[in-house]
Parts: C-alpha cells; sequence; structure tokens
C-alpha cells in the first residue's frame, strides 16, 4: 500500500511545506503549520473527442438586468448596491462577538417573501430560536433551521428544498468528508468555499458565508477564498462601543465606497439614519481640543468630532497615541506644525481620538487633527459655530478635497454657521446663504480662522 505523503500548511497564508517550520516565510506567523493529507486526486479520463466549446464575441452578449433581492434594511442593501443579487457568494467577517450572527438573522427575517435556509455549525437550533425572539420579529415561518456541518448532507437538503437564500455560519466549522484535514483548516475551508460557489452560480442562489478573523482583523483561511467570492463584506467596530460599521472590501456588483452605519441594542442592530447627529450628540462646546470635521464614507457626508490632548511629557520619550486615525498621518501632521508653524511639541504627550469609535482614513480631516492639537496646546477651544475639512501638504498648504457641497449641506443642514476649507474648494462652490465659508490656502491662516485670538 502505498504511504500517504503528508504537508504542512499554514493556516493563515495557506503557504505548504514539506516540513515543520515555527515560523512561515510567506507571512513571518509563528506556530501557524498543521499536518494535512493533500486532497485526492481524481483522474482526468481523455476520449479523444475535440471540445466543442466556441469563444463568443463580446457584442453578442445579451444584458440582461437581473432584479436584486432587496432585505428592507437601508443600510445594507446600500453597502450591497441596492440589495443582493441573485446568484452571488457573499462573504461577511468581523470580530467574535461584533453581530455577524445577528445582523445574518436580521437580513433572514426581514426577507419575508423569501424562503431561507440558515445552517449554523456553531449554534444550536435552540440558541438560533432565541436570538429571533430576542430581535421582535413576527414572522419567522420561511426562515428554515438546519444544524449541521457535514456540506455533503447540507447539499442534499438543498436539493430536496431548494431555498432562495443560503446563510452559513460560519465557513470554518463546514468539512468535506473526502478530505482528512480537520474543519477550519486551509483545505477544508478552500474546498468548502468552492463547492458554494458552484451552488450559488449553477442554481442561481445568493449565498452569505460568515468568516471568522484572525488577531490582526483579516479575514481567517487562505486569501484565495476572498478572490472566489463575489463581495466581501467586513463589520467593524469597538466591543465597548454601541455603533458598528459594515464596509464593503470587494463587491462585484457595486461600489465599495459605501459603508452602512448600526447601533447594537438588546433587540438587535438598528440603523443609523442620521450618522452627524448621532456623533455629535455628546458633544460640548467651549472646550479645548475638539473639532469637528466633515468626512465622507462613500457618498455619505458625515460630522464627526476629533479629539486632541497634548501635556507634558513626565518621561524622556513623549507618547504618541492615536485612536480612529492612523498613526503615520499623525506623525505627519506634528511635523509639518513644528516646522511650519513653529510650535514646540518635542517634550509633548499628543493623544488624538475620534469620538464614537469610527475610523477615519481620508485625508481631507487633517485640519480638524492639527487645529485639535494646537487648541489643546494653547488651551484655547475652537469656535463651536465651524467645520474643517482640507487635506495639509507638507509645506503647510491646505489642498482640494473632493465632494465639498456635500459636505457643506450636511453642516449647514446642521445648524453650523462657518465652514473652513481649501481656497481652491471655493471656485466652483456655490454659496450658501445659511453658511459661511472661509477659504484658506495656508495653515497658519485656518488656525487663525479656527481659533480666533489665540493666533
Amino acid at each position: 500500500m502505498a504511504k500517504i505523503q503528508t504537508k504542512y500548511v499554514c493556516q493563515s497564508c495557506g503557504y505548504s511545506s514539506p516540513r515543520w517550520v515555527g515560523k512561515c516565510p510567506n507571512c513571518s506567523e509563528w506556530n501557524t503549520f498543521v499536518e494535512e493529507a493533500p486532497a485526492p486526486i481524481r483522474a482526468v479520463r481523455k476520449t479523444g473527442v475535440p471540445s466543442t466549446l466556441e469563444p463568443v464575441s463580446l457584442d453578442t452578449v445579451e444584458q440582461e438586468d437581473v432584479p436584486r433581492i432587496r432585505t428592507t434594511i437601508q443600510e445594507l442593501d446600500r453597502v450591497l448596491g441596492g440589495g443582493i443579487v441573485p446568484g452571488s457568494l457573499l462573504l461577511l467577517g468581523g470580530d467574535p462577538g461584533i453581530g455577524k450572527s445577528t445582523l445574518m438573522m436580521q437580513a433572514a427575517l426581514a426577507l419575508k417573501d423569501t424562503v431561507v435556509l440558515y445552517v449554523t455549525g456553531e449554534e444550536s437550533v435552540r440558541q438560533i430560536k432565541l436570538r429571533a425572539e430576542r430581535l421582535e420579529r413576527t414572522s419567522t415561518k420561511h426562515v428554515l433551521l438546519l444544524a449541521e456541518t457535514n456540506l455533503d448532507l447540507i447539499l442534499d437538503v438543498i436539493e430536496r428544498g431548494s431555498p432562495d437564500v443560503l446563510v452559513i455560519d460560519s465557513i470554518q466549522t463546514m468539512f468535506r468528508p473526502g478530505l482528512e484535514s480537520a474543519p477550519g483548516s486551509v483545505s477544508q475551508v478552500r474546498e468548502s468555499t468552492a463547492l458554494l460557489l458552484r451552488l450559488a452560480k449553477t442554481k442561481g442562489i445568493p449565498i452569505f458565508i460568515i468568516g471568522h478573523v484572525t488577531k490582526e482583523g483579516m479575514i481567517a483561511g487562505p486569501k484565495v477564498i476572498e478572490h472566489m467570492v463575489d463581495c466581501v463584506l467586513q463589520f467593524e467596530g469597538e466591543v465597548h462601543y454601541s455603533y458598528r460599521i459594515l464596509r464593503a472590501l470587494k463587491n462585484r456588483f457595486g461600489s465599495t465606497n459605501e459603508i452602512g452605519i448600526f447601533e447594537m441594542h438588546d433587540t438587535g442592530l438598528r440603523e443609523v439614519q442620521n450618522a452627524s447627529e448621532v456623533f455629535l450628540s455628546e458633544r460640548h462646546a467651549g472646550f479645548s481640543g475638539s473639532t469637528v470635521v466633515a468626512s465622507m464614507e462613500g457618498t455619505r457626508p458625515i460630522l464627526l468630532e476629533v479629539q486632541a490632548l497634548v501635556s507634558t511629557s513626565n518621561y524622556g520619550m513623549p507618547q504618541r497615541n492615536s485612536t480612529g486615525v492612523d498613526f503615520r498621518r499623525l506623525a505627519l501632521l506634528l511635523a509639518v506644525l513644528e516646522k511650519r508653524v513653529g510650535l514646540n511639541l518635542g517634550q509633548q504627550d499628543v493623544f488624538v481620538n475620534v469620538a464614537g469609535g469610527i475610523r477615519i482614513e481620508e485625508p481631507a480631516v487633517d485640519l480638524g487633527i492639527a487645529s485639535s492639537i494646537v487648541s489643546s496646546l494653547r488651551d484655547v477651544s475652537v469656535d463651536a459655530s465651524s467645520v474643517a475639512v482640507g487635506e495639509i501638504g507638507l509645506g503647510g498648504e491646505i489642498r482640494t478635497v473632493g465632494h465639498i457641497d456635500k459636505r457643506v449641506q450636511e453642516a449647514a443642514k446642521l445648524g453650523f454657521k462657518r465652514f473652513v476649507l481649501p481656497k481652491s474648494n471655493v471656485r466652483n462652490l456655490k454659496q450658501n446663504g445659511d453658511i459661511e465659508l472661509i477659504p484658506v490656502e495656508r495653515i497658519e491662516q485656518a488656525i487663525e480662522a479656527l481659533l480666533g485670538e489665540s493666533k
């Protein structure tokens, strides 16, 4: 009998090695190699008959408008690009306890005119029933529950019942009996995802699969499963905060710039319609180190409060901490403030935070971060009726930002009176009678406009 040749596979990136190693040479992770048996190779029989496949001209392909399935959860439909596309495979990832299963159960309960098969590999059907009762939904007859991890048995159930939507919770618990590796291994996750992909495309069933994440926040398993699926959704948010953000990292049927904002309650996730008003509800005017910025998340403008605290360092090396903004961006802004404005921050601890647990990636909030730092350092409050937006260059110039009209409209809607913006953005912007536009070219001008007599 032939000896079975095993290999060691990294559970973080999928790299394989003929022997066990402590550190993965591909992703540099430690103690991630697990011994796995290779998948059986099926012999391909050659009949000698020439293939009848022919390439198709792009002009002859007919365009079909496939109706999307709307969940009636507007934040979820916005991120998906208008609803669920039939035959699509969607991957939902997020930290443990963030609300992935709750979101999927709410979406399943909202699809009242469709038959939803909810397959759970981590919980019993009684636990799922308790969650559904907590969500306070009346109609649950269209949701079918199945507690199973064997994909072959799950496929038999689908063949007999033919559901309209399928939810797999989670992909790390599924396995195929033909593979000798354990559930959750790279081989099982890859093969299970490939099988679900074929099922979605052949039967036209949209399939949601929930995936675990690593300690770095990346979706566990090989990167290849993110390339196989049609849409990758990331559920973000701090466990200590009630707000959650649903972000599309990949979407073949829509934009990846849209986000959905939810608030966690005892009865499940609630949609946040006016995000700016919610995030500014606990803002107190008159304190130093606080600036309101206008950020764009997809096509939605959101007003957020950027806070900064500057204090004398009691140690040899001053601290630089940031929450919600990129640490490297903070270091760049501190260097510009020292070089161009003349501030002495070498012996100061600097802490920057975005209130509400939201993370901002765009550089348009640079001006708000810089003004909060200067405000805290001088202990002078920023004008409470002002909103700041602008990217700061290395020379201290205020550079152009996009979607300035939407940012100004959002600030005017919430009652702000002054809007500090780059001078180059004023050219094509119509004057709004309810808000004063203050164009600036240099960071010194912006600080003077926001802090007034402090300059």
